[in-house]
């Protein structure tokens, strides 16, 4: 009681010299307010409320400050468990929940008890020393790591309007003689004489917790003071605009983004369609050319018949002409030209192959070529992770720009590679075309020679004929074999290249399929962010609005009869936690008397 009557006379005169603008006051316009004697024209309630060093509610009072502009008897609200004037010696009647007085014209004021009221915040104070929980008790006089905890939260039996618009702040003062190294994260140190203090602020409409760590020695702590106050300050509007410049840009550039991701599908669509095609005629050519490495040993079997045959021919011609058969040599130019048949047959689907393998070059690299050439900065980059957008997605998009761009610069590398192919089929198509003729040629002559009608005459000219075939013929073979040995190279080789042809294909299917994953998220990441300075300028307006309690309208806290109230303000304070060492009673010695001494002492 000592406590509150000091803390009351503190309050007293710190509103005798305090500007009226500086007090939060409350208005109320009693019943008596239409008597000729008295009249109120505002109100100030101060709630004042000792709490336990636990934050329990322990005592209530209330100091009411009438502003009278009549003189006269006065009326005022509140359910008191008992009042006493504060202003001078006029009694005061109570009379269940009405006030009445004989007031002067003036501040009046007066303190009411009430017994039977909750306060708008629970408040919950623990303490924890090395990690337990302790009493109060437990911990006074105590050394080790304290830890206090401060948490605040709504009370549902108590109108909300103070919890909704009234903001808190609790100031806890430590002596430096018994705490070091003190942290309090989401608080404020100051120096405050010897102490250090602790403050920290607890917005309207908000629970919090607290936390205070320190090292003590010796355990002791003056009372917690918590004010609660209107949060009636307006904000005014940021100025956002180079804000909203920047998140204009943001937007822009993901617009463009997605329109080069919208770019890059379709380059890849094209690339995979493409290498669809270049897969097809790489199949194509790769049996080709196997049939045509499995034929050429026949086809070099035969040819060294041929030129075994032609050679037999010359040297029978040239050393036993009268054992030569005319029939023998009937069958010579057809076999010729059986051969110029296979060959041309060859030649033809070398061409074919040709054609098509031009096909799908012309789609491969147009595909290619339509994969775009700009690059992503890392600035860039930087700013579509640093603009909340899907990370998987930006991931993903990353991936398949380095893909793009290495699968283009692969392709730029083997380019030649590829145009050497179309020109190497080209080459070997005309070579089988030529030896094709030249056996055409070959077997012309030779049946022309054969139908000569004095074959006596021709038969010299057929002997050299003969010979000079079978002179060029040899080399004709060995170039032959030559050429089938590279048919079956080629056939080995582009075995591997066909593979990876086919790798290539099924690359370029995943990343059409991710590449067209990736557009659908950066669609809808554009879709989401169209408007986001708008969104933004939404969320500063909206945080305004919970902050901004300018044209909040206080109520009376002990009474809802209580009209006009002006302001209305609460102060609490948290008993403090002392440690008290107990004296040590030193016992006397008894003295030894004897009888005589004992008697007398009766007398005494």
């Amino acid at each position: 009681m000592r406590r509150m009557r000091k803390s009351l006379l503190a309050f007293v005169a710190l509103t005798l010299v305090m500007p009226s603008n500086v007090m939060m006051a409350a208005t109320n316009e009693s019943k008596g307010e239409d008597a000729e004697t008295g009249k109120v024209s505002s109100k100030d309630e101060v709630v004042y409320a000792n709490l336990s060093a636990t934050g329990q509610r322990q005592e209530i009072y209330v100091v009411n400050i009438l502003d009278v502009e009549q003189a006269g008897e006065v009326v005022d609200y509140g359910k008191y468990s008992n009042i006493k004037n504060l202003t001078n010696l006029s009694p005061m009647e109570h009379n269940d929940n009405e006030v009445q007085v004989e007031a002067q014209k003036g501040k009046f004021y007066y303190q009411g008890n009430i017994n039977e009221a909750d306060l708008p915040w629970n408040i919950t104070i623990t303490y924890l020393l090395d990690g337990k929980e302790m009493t109060p008790q437990e911990i006074a006089g105590k050394e080790g790591h304290v830890q206090i905890q401060i948490a605040t939260t709504a009370n549902d039996e108590v109108d909300q309007i103070f919890f909704q618009n009234y903001l808190l702040q609790i100031a806890v003062p430590l002596s430096e003689e018994i705490y070091s190294d003190i942290t309090a994260p989401n608080g404020m140190l100051a120096n405050a004489g010897k102490n250090k203090q602790v403050t920290f602020t607890v917005m309207p409409e908000k629970e919090e917790t607290f936390f205070i760590e320190a090292d003590a020695k010796g355990f002791e702590l003056e009372g917690i003071d918590i004010s609660a106050v209107p949060s009636s300050m307006a904000i005014d509007t940021p100025d956002i605009d180079e804000m909203m410049g920047d998140m204009n840009s943001l937007t822009d550039a993901i617009s463009k983004v997605n329109q080069g991701v919208g770019e890059l599908e379709s380059g890849v669509t094209a690339l995979n369609d493409g290498v669809k095609s270049m897969r097809n005629g790489s199949s194509a050519y790769k049996d080709g050319v196997q049939k045509l490495a499995s034929s050429s040993g026949d086809l070099v079997s035969a040819s060294k018949q041929i030129e075994q045959a032609l050679e037999t021919i010359s040297l029978s011609l040239e050393n036993n002409p009268e054992e030569i058969s005319l029939g023998d040599l009937n069958k010579l130019p057809e076999g010729l030209g059986q051969i110029s048949a296979g060959l041309k047959k060859t030649s033809k689907g070398l061409v074919t192959l040709k054609e098509n393998y031009a096909k799908s070059y012309d789609a491969l690299n147009k595909a290619i070529e339509s994969i775009p050439e700009y690059e992503i900065s890392e600035e860039e980059i930087q700013e579509l992770y640093g603009s909340n957008a899907d990370q998987q997605v930006l991931n993903q998009l990353l991936e398949t720009y380095e893909a793009a761009r290495i699968a283009k610069g692969t392709y730029n590398t083997v380019k030649e590679a590829f145009i050497a192919v179309d020109t190497t089929l080209k080459q070997v198509s005309d070579a089988l075309l030529e030896m094709a003729n030249n056996l055409d040629a070959m077997a012309n002559g030779l049946s022309s020679s054969l139908e000569g009608a004095d074959m006596a005459k021709s038969f010299a000219q057929l002997q050299e004929g003969i010979s000079q075939l079978s002179s060029n013929y040899q080399a004709f073979h060995s170039g032959l074999v030559s050429y089938t040995g590279g048919v079956k190279e080629l056939s080995n080789s582009y075995g591997q290249l066909d593979s990876g042809m086919a790798e290539l294909s099924n690359g370029t299917g995943e990343l059409a399929t991710g590449v067209n994953q990736l557009h659908d998220g950066t669609s809808e990441l554009k879709n989401s962010t169209s408007d986001l300075p708008g969104e933004m300028r939404k969320e500063v307006d909206k945080m305004i609005s919970e902050f901004d309690k300018s044209d909040f309208e206080p109520i009376s806290f002990v009474s809802k009869e209580n009209k006009h109230v002006h302001a209305v303000q609460f102060v609490f304070k948290t008993e403090s936690i002392k440690y008290e060492e107990q004296e040590k009673v030193e016992e006397k010695e008894k003295e030894v008397t004897g009888f005589w001494n004992r008697f007398m002492e009766l007398f005494k």
